[in-house]
């Protein structure tokens, strides 16, 4: 299963850590996901998500994840 939050889909970030006399070795910043289960009342469901912290905070804010997903509904656009 990959390191993806469900709603962001922030992934790793991967790039190069750099020494002070240049020397490049590749290195991956990861996101810090959590599994957490999410209730919606406006259709009565739980669902199980892998969710990212800042997502997180995100659907407190919004309150539900039925209104997260009418409000960024632009992220899952294919």
């Amino acid at each position: 299963m990959a390191r993806m939050c469900d709603l962001t889909g922030k992934r790793r970030l991967v790039g190069n850590k750099v020494s002070h006399a240049n020397n490049k070795t590749k290195m991956t910043q990861k996101p810090n996901l959590q599994t957490k289960k999410v209730f919606d009342p406006e259709t009565g469901l739980t669902v199980r998500l892998r969710l990212s912290t800042r997502a997180i905070r995100t659907l407190d804010k919004v309150g539900s994840l039925s209104k997260f997903l009418r409000k960024y509904s632009h992220l899952f656009e294919a």
